[in-house]
């Protein structure tokens, strides 16, 4: 049986519809999975038309035609309530869909949080939205991939202000095994995982600070004990390079741009961001949603299909 994966398009303003058509007009996405797309079908056919597919696109595809949304309120490159609505509508009908055994995962198009906070978003992102829709009470976190390499983050959507009071044990241990279970989903074995450092040179010996002593050392000895394999603390600036010629499988970073920084100079266009911890795989995009060059259909689409493909292999595994 195929994978059923719900295609949210994302933000309508930004290049979300346009990609969702190209992904789903191709023949090997749809060979791969049975795809639904969740929203309006009026806003399916405008990113056919922005991407110069016509009436080709989708037709292996099921569009579900809800939640409404007229393509002719929206302004293309603009932040809206409106937009933002949309977009929790539409991500919140595809979750019920998974609670409901009609899919096994959602794949969703580049969200913009600002419309989502202008719609009443009342989280940091749509991870804790997601969250309190299937009622998950447990621990979750982003992890991001570009071709064999894996991220996954202590902190995330906070001001820098606030990170080094949020590095705790527990903390970097919860980072530390949601990238271990994660990529064991995705096939890896036993993940070698290498673990930042938040300080310059990690600290140099507590010179620069004592958080790798105290927090981050204690936290990898406590993950090798659960027979995972952490190393580190590492300096940030150099362990990139290590896991980049083929040492580690993944890093664990401390905040959200000592590691997207990396990852997007490896290769912006095919980056993931994979939605850990929760009963079933959720993926997107690790780019936004590119304002500058919404309607103009020059969107590359590899990163969603990253997403899309990885999904497949981790609902395959899952139920294997």
């Amino acid at each position: 049986m195929k994978p059923r994966i719900g295609i949210v398009p994302g933000d309508p303003s930004g290049i979300g519809p346009e990609l969702t058509a190209r992904l789903v007009a191709s023949a090997d996405v749809t060979d791969r999975a049975e795809i639904t797309v969740i929203g309006d079908a009026r806003m399916f056919e405008a990113g056919c038309e922005i991407a110069g597919l016509g009436n080709g696109a989708g037709q292996a595809a099921s569009v579900l035609g809800a939640p409404p949304l007229d393509p002719a309120t929206i302004d293309q490159g603009k932040v809206s309530l409106e937009g933002g609505a949309w977009q929790l509508n539409c991500l919140e009908y595809a979750l019920n869909l998974v609670k409901d055994d009609k899919l096994d995962a959602v794949c969703f198009a580049p969200l913009n949080k600002e419309a989502m906070h202008l719609a009443g978003l009342k989280h940091e992102d749509e991870q804790g939205f997601i969250a309190d829709v299937i009622g998950h009470a447990g621990p979750m976190g982003l992890i991001n991939t570009v071709g064999h390499m894996w991220t996954s983050r202590v902190t995330s959507h906070v001001s820098h202000k606030k990170v080094s009071d949020l590095i705790t044990i527990e903390g970097v241990l919860e980072a530390i095994r949601l990238a271990d279970i994660t990529m064991r989903g995705a096939g890896y074995e036993k993940p070698r995982l290498a673990v930042a450092g938040l300080n310059p040179h990690a600290g140099d010996g507590g010179n620069f600070g004592h958080e790798e002593i105290d927090t981050i050392a204690p936290a990898v000895e406590k993950a090798k004990a659960e027979g995972i394999e952490a190393h580190g603390p590492f300096p940030a600036d150099t362990i990139f390079l290590r896991a980049r010629n083929g040492d580690f499988d993944a890093v664990v970073t401390m905040y959200h741009d000592q590691g997207q920084i990396a990852m997007k100079l490896l290769d912006f266009d095919s980056g993931v961001t994979v939605h850990a911890g929760f009963p079933f795989p959720v993926a997107t995009s690790a780019h936004g949603s590119a304002y500058d060059i919404a309607g103009k259909g020059v969107a590359k689409v590899d990163a969603l299909r990253h997403a899309f493909f990885l999904l497949c292999d981790m609902v395959e595994r899952q139920k294997s």
